[in-house]
Formats: C-alpha cells, sequence, structure tokens
C-alpha cells in the first residue's frame, strides 16, 4: 500500500498573521513557520493505513527551500522520503496552480491513496484536493473522520453536520481528512534523527513539464482588494415587561429566521 500525503509548510496560526501590503498575501518572511496541522493529521492517517497494510508513506510540497523543514517534520513522524516542488517561477501560484505541479511530480508514480488536509490553514481555499482529483482522473472522497482501506477500495465516514456519511471509493483514490479523524504522532528523537538521513527530490517547474502553465505565467486568481472585517455591532438588551417574547418572535422574524 503505497499512499501520498500533500503537506504545507504555513506561518505559525497561534502568532498574528500580517498581510503583505503590495502582494495582498500572508507575510512569509521573519515568522515562524510550520508544518499545517492539519496535514499532520493526514500523515498520520498515512502511517496507520501503511502500519495496517504494509508500503510506506511518500510526502510532497511546493514551496520555497525552507519548506524542506516541513517535509522533514513528516519524515520524522515516520514517512519514507519527500518531494519538494520549488522554484521562484511558482511564487504567489493560485490553486489550481499549485495542483497543477503536485499532480505534474506524483503522475507517474504509482500510488494507492493521495491523503490530503481539507483545507490548508493559511489560504483555507480547500480547493487544491479536488483539482487534484480531476487532474488525476481520480475519485474524490472528502472531509474524512474515519478512513480504512480494504478489498480494493476506500471507505470512510464523511463528516457532515447532521452526523457522517459513509462513502466509499475504487482505488487509488484521493481523500481529505478532517482533525477528527485521528491524534497525530510527536515525533521521537529516533524519528527525528532518522529523518537526516531520508531522501528529499527536489524538482522545478521545467523538471515537471510546467513551464507557463503553472504559477506567475498561469493565474487564474487574483487578490485586488484587501479590507478590514466589520465591527461587530453591539447587540440589543430585550427587558422583559410583558411583551418580551413577542419582541424576540419580532426580531426573528425581521431576520427570516422564523
Amino acid at each position: 500500500m503505497n499512499v501520498v500525503v500533500c503537506v504545507k509548510q504555513i506561518p505559525d496560526p497561534n502568532a498574528p498573521g500580517k498581510l503583505h501590503p503590495e502582494s495582498k498575501r500572508l507575510v512569509r518572511e521573519g515568522v515562524d513557520l510550520i508544518l499545517d496541522p492539519g496535514d499532520e493529521h493526514a500523515v498520520e492517517a498515512g502511517l496507520q493505513i501503511v502500519e495496517k497494510e504494509g508500503g510506506e508513506v511518500t510526502v510532497v510540497s511546493m514551496g520555497p527551500p525552507k519548506a524542506m523543514d516541513a517535509i522533514r517534520r513528516a519524515l520524522a513522524m515516520g514517512a519514507a522520503r519527500g518531494i519538494l516542488i520549488t522554484d521562484t517561477a511558482l511564487e504567489s501560484s493560485d490553486a489550481l496552480s499549485t495542483a497543477r505541479a503536485i499532480a505534474a511530480a506524483i503522475k507517474d508514480r504509482t500510488f494507492d491513496l493521495l491523503i490530503c488536509g481539507t483545507e490548508s490553514t493559511d489560504g483555507s481555499s480547500g480547493a487544491v484536493p479536488a483539482q487534484l482529483a480531476e487532474l488525476l482522473g481520480l475519485p474524490l472522497l472528502s472531509f474524512a473522520k474515519r478512513l480504512e482501506v480494504a478489498d480494493g477500495k476506500a471507505v470512510i465516514d464523511r463528516q457532515t453536520d447532521e452526523g457522517y456519511d459513509v462513502v466509499e471509493a475504487p482505488l487509488p483514490a484521493v481523500v481529505t481528512v478532517t482533525g477528527g479523524i485521528n491524534d497525530a504522532r510527536y515525533p521521537a528523537l529516533r524519528g527525528i534523527m532518522q529523518a537526516k538521513n531520508k531522501e528529499i527530490k527536489q524538482v522545478g517547474i521545467a523538471e515537471i513539464g510546467l513551464e507557463g502553465k503553472a504559477g506567475k505565467a498561469a493565474l487564474t486568481q487574483e487578490v485586488v482588494e484587501v479590507v478590514p472585517a466589520e465591527a461587530r455591532k453591539a447587540g440589543e438588551v430585550v427587558e422583559d415587561k410583558g411583551d418580551g417574547a413577542k419582541r424576540i418572535a419580532d426580531f426573528l422574524q425581521a431576520l427570516k429566521v422564523i
């Protein structure tokens, strides 16, 4: 069972984020960068699958050279090898360019599962996994809070507002996992030391055949304006003088709640 897991290095979400005034994107220089916490659950899900079924986990990421640190953490958790797609031509890539790059980097690899978090903590678009599934021609099993593999198919419990749906698809497949699927393991000292000797292959845009088809040369999205969120308005206190229920009902009716 060969599993590929997509990971991303992001600014530490516990620190206040800042937007660059010109690019209107998160500032990534001079801040603490970490492996996206959501991706830790994806790595853990992959490791649990191969520990049960055999095989190995490969992690893939797109980013600057320092994104190697995020891959190293995944390797310290137990992944076997990594792939880093890094090229200045890929700076400021949108979701579609990111998906194109990852798909191109892994399309010739044999794998049974491609696991992603539901969305990155910094961008929160949630678009890349579905785009990957489309580009690779694979079924997508999304929002998994449980994942099992047996008899050539993947079965998930898809988290919903009302509970969960049981969904299955033949392998290979793309799966996105929620934070509730597991408790991600913390890398042990032995794993950290072993990670230093594990292979991380670096590839550029030319090596994956995407010159002019991804990154700056093929943007489909652009942030044109950023405005502060509207300040939260003060609520209304209703003093019940015999007509409290009616006033609340009128208020909810005005909002078309009832």
